[in-house]
């Protein structure tokens, strides 16, 4: 059993908080999820998360134009350095205060930085030498008289507009002009969020929070010296020092003041698009609109959420809008001139309860406290279904074994099922009398749905075809907590608070059931994929093992101390001594029944061999310091006369009156009644593996972590005694030894080294060379042939690759087609256009001797 098991993806969670960024080539767009990276690529219809962990929630992201280097920043101003391309951090760096807006320079040399009151220029770092002090500072610029929150360059790289919470815009110099003083833009009556230039930089806008956007322009001249002095300037304002001369030497005035005139809003973000002079704001009230400057004609208005739009973003062709709202996580990419959607996600409100894989591994469904069940396509990381039709908290979903078909428990006393092909909930299951269900299974044959009750200490059984109630199965004297039915589909263990495990013979004559008497309250319950072995965790930290066909206990496994850590910020015991969190509520075996996955109320999820009882791996789901339970030992430093700095609430010091209040009705929060305020914790309520044995998935408190094994860590022996350079691949390939030379190829990664190994291969040596590829360059070789079909006239070199790689290969490719789906279709893309190609050239041949016939016959 491999346990090498890496950070892979993030389902489940779109957007957080912070801006949002789009890649130079406008083909993807960057979201801060949490302490993290997530990346939506919306022209292949992929996303991905970069592993790199922020210390808290990141606040501001930002991106080098030739987007080499990623600048991410928490709440705190401690930023991480990355290489976009590789998703590697280069360096650590503190800015010691909270930033609130980071930019890079459109030449790529400078970032500028909030700092307070004041803006900070540092020299970009250079992505590809590792430096001991990367960050330069180039200068500070001071002037404003309180908090900076937005930066906008010059098209010249040469000035920049910073505007602030002291309702003034200013304008600053990068490097010092003589007889220069940075210019003042006041006038506004609410904070400034925005300032923007003119693509030919004669006009600045800057956006205020109460809806007035002004417009300024060079002030007319007083003397007629001063127009004679300014006209040469204005007149030969071509070249990009030009520019910054009449940028820097104008006397800028207020030509014009426009209104949004949208009531009871306010203006949260806004950004502008210089080529097409487009304005585009987003309101508190979830409208954005879109205007063409400088005339200020409304393109158009929609809302888009019933929550304020935190962020908004236009990529460089300014054809894509991207809006994040962080209240509801949402994150939707709009095209504006077609009006419709490009993508449209959004998380979970509340916590994610529970997941269930499918059965070939492609989908998860997840169920959350917001009442919705949604299901994510495991390659792309995106959701692409969402039921809303239960009004409670989902407890439990789970896939039916065979066809298209999703189950999910809610604790609005209703068990649903839901078709995947129509999508629509074709059933709907209901207890005789009300109860909450808190837990679900779905027999191996799909035909029986199983329920657990909170209230009535009863399991439920009903037909999946008719809806009808099968029986009801009493015996428990608390409640439910856990379901599990046998994979051979005779019985159905069901853990309960009561500290006991029931094994029922649902579907025999003699409705038989065996208790298990443990120590402890029981969380959770698994079979192993071969049905003999049940597995139920309890309260006090246990594990028990069970041989069901002997109705013995054969082993335990005792993770209280694996599972523990974490102290939160208001314990008055440390992480070794409290007793809570330390116990595992959720389980699950790996595909082959060696190993147990265990998770709970807890950052680690453990990894356990069966047959040994000991610990195999401990992973940890989170290092977000914004989340209560992952540090080990509190900083005594945070400890004021108040208390905890992190108990205390500081929503009454919000700038908007929205943020200041609190609509929670008692109640109506999750976890402790008697606090004041509830701080997320960081814990896992559910794990599940694939199918396929190649991942798992945790429902955590940050959304759906996807974990996946590692393939760069396969042993390989061409790694160890040739020196890979395109020299010595050459001499390999003069050698005639085709197989080494073709790894090399691709080791190296140059396509035009890996094309001239590919056509010099001889036909004879292909199927012996496509036998002998290592399974790691399969996927890499296949996508080669298939973008080599597509421009290539070697057509059948290349049917004779493919022929021989699928043959060699095909049972490798089919077990993970998920996984290789991408490269799948590569390939029938380009057949498919061959075949179109090589038909219409013998439809076209066979009309052209058909008519010569005819002629033949004419003379």
């Amino acid at each position: 059993m491999k346990a090498n098991y890496k950070f892979s993806n993030l389902c489940g969670t779109v957007y957080r908080q912070g801006n949002i960024v789009f890649t130079p080539d406008g083909n993807s767009v960057l979201s801060p999820v949490g302490n993290r990276v997530s990346v939506f690529d919306l022209v292949n219809n992929k996303s991905y998360t970069f592993p790199f962990e922020n210390r808290k929630n990141i606040a501001a992201i930002a991106l080098s134009p030739d987007a080499n280097i990623l600048v991410s920043v928490d709440e705190d101003g401690r930023a991480l350095l990355v290489n976009f391309k590789r998703g590697v951090v280069l360096h650590h760096f503190n800015f010691q205060k909270a930033v609130k807006a980071i930019k890079f320079s459109p030449d790529g040399k400078y970032i500028a930085v909030t700092h307070d009151s004041h803006v900070q220029v540092w020299r970009t770092p250079n992505h590809l030498i590792r430096e001991f002090a990367p960050f330069n500072l180039h200068r500070t610029y001071t002037g404003h008289h309180d908090e900076v929150i937005s930066i906008e360059w010059a098209p010249d790289s040469k000035c920049f507009m910073t505007t602030s919470r002291d309702m003034t815009a200013r304008l600053f110099t990068l490097d010092p002009v003589e007889g220069f003083r940075p210019k003042t833009f006041a006038g506004h009556r609410d904070i400034v969020l925005n300032a923007y230039f003119s693509a030919d930089g004669k006009t600045i806008y800057t956006v205020s929070r109460d809806g007035a956007v002004f417009t300024w322009k060079a002030k007319p001249s007083e003397e007629d010296s001063d127009s004679e002095d300014d006209g040469p300037i204005a007149s030969t304002s071509n070249t990009t020092s030009e520019l910054f001369t009449e940028i820097a030497n104008t006397r800028w005035g207020v030509q014009k003041r426009h209104y949004f005139n949208q009531p009871g809003t306010k203006v949260v973000c806004s950004t502008f698009h210089r080529g097409s002079n487009l304005l585009i704001v987003g309101f508190s009230t979830g409208v954005f609109g879109l205007w063409e400057m400088p005339a200020f004609t409304n393109i158009h208005t929609l809302s888009i959420s019933q929550e304020k739009i935190s962020s908004v973003a236009i990529n460089a062709s300014g054809e894509w809008l991207a809006f994040g709202a962080k209240k509801l996580g949402q994150l939707l990419v709009w095209e504006w001139q077609s009006e419709s959607y490009i993508l449209k996600q959004q998380g979970h409100y509340f916590d994610m309860n529970t997941l269930a894989y499918s059965s070939d591994g492609q989908h998860v469904a997840t169920g959350g406290d917001d009442g919705k069940v949604k299901v994510w396509n495991t390659v792309s990381g995106f959701c692409f279904v969402t039921f809303s039709e239960h009004s409670s908290a989902i407890s439990a979903v789970e896939f039916a074994k065979q066809g298209q078909v999703l189950f999910s428990a809610s604790l609005d006393g209703t068990v649903r099922a839901f078709d995947l092909i129509r999508y629509r909930n074709f059933r709907t299951f209901t207890s005789p009398s009300p109860v909450q269900f808190s837990c679900l299974a779905v027999d191996p044959s799909g035909e029986v749905v199983a329920a657990g009750s909170t209230d009535s200490f009863e399991v439920f059984l009903w037909s999946v075809q008719t809806g009808k109630l099968l029986d009801v199965l009493a015996g428990h004297e608390a409640p439910i907590s856990s379901l599990a039915f046998s994979p051979t589909g005779n019985q159905l263990a069901s853990g309960s608070w009561d500290k006991t495990v029931r094994v029922w013979n649902v579907f025999g004559r003699s409705h038989a059931v065996e208790p298990y008497q443990l120590s402890s309250d029981v969380l959770a319950v698994a079979f192993r994929p071969d049905g003999k072995e049940l597995a139920a965790s309890t309260l006090d930290g246990q594990v028990m093992l069970f041989d069901v066909p002997l109705g013995k206990q054969t082993g335990v496994i005792d993770g209280r101390r694996d599972i523990a850590g974490g102290r939160k910020a208001d314990d008055r015991t440390a992480a070794t001594n409290n007793a809570s969190g330390k116990a595992f509520n959720s389980m699950t075996y790996t595909a082959d029944g060696r190993c147990l996955l265990a998770g709970g109320s807890s950052k680690y999820v453990v990894l356990y061999d069966v047959l040994e009882s000991v610990m195999v791996k401990k992973f940890q789901i989170s290092q977000n310091l914004s989340l209560d339970g992952t540090e080990e030992f509190l900083d005594s430093r945070k400890v004021t006369e108040a208390g905890n700095i992190d108990l205390i609430d500081t929503r009454g010091d919000e700038s908007d009156l929205e943020d200041r209040m609190d609509y929670s009705l008692p109640g109506a929060t999750r976890g402790d009644m008697s606090k004041r305020r509830y701080r997320q914790e960081a814990r896992t309520k559910c794990v599940r593996f694939s199918p396929t044995g190649r991942s798992w998935a945790a429902a955590s408190t940050e959304g759906l972590l996807i974990y996946s094994l590692d393939d760069s860590a396969a042993f390989d022996p061409f790694d160890l005694d040739i020196d890979v350079t395109p020299q010595s691949l050459l001499t390999v390939l003069a050698k005639r030894e085709f197989l080494k030379a073709l790894v090399m190829a691709f080791r190296l990664n140059e396509k035009p080294l890996v094309q001239r190994v590919y056509e010099s291969i001889p036909r004879a040596d292909i199927r012996l060379v496509a036998r002998q590829l290592p399974v790691v360059y399969v996927p890499a070789m296949l996508r080669f042939v298939a973008e080599h079909l597509e421009r290539s006239p070697h057509l059948e070199f290349d049917l004779l690759w493919v022929i021989s790689l699928l043959n060699a290969h095909g049972r490798f490719l089919r077990d993970r087609s998920g996984e290789h789906a991408s490269v799948l279709r590569a390939l029938q893309k380009g057949l498919t256009e061959y075949e179109q190609l090589i038909s219409k050239l013998c439809d076209e041949n066979s009309a052209t001797l058909a008519f010569l016939l005819d002629q033949l016959q004419v003379k």
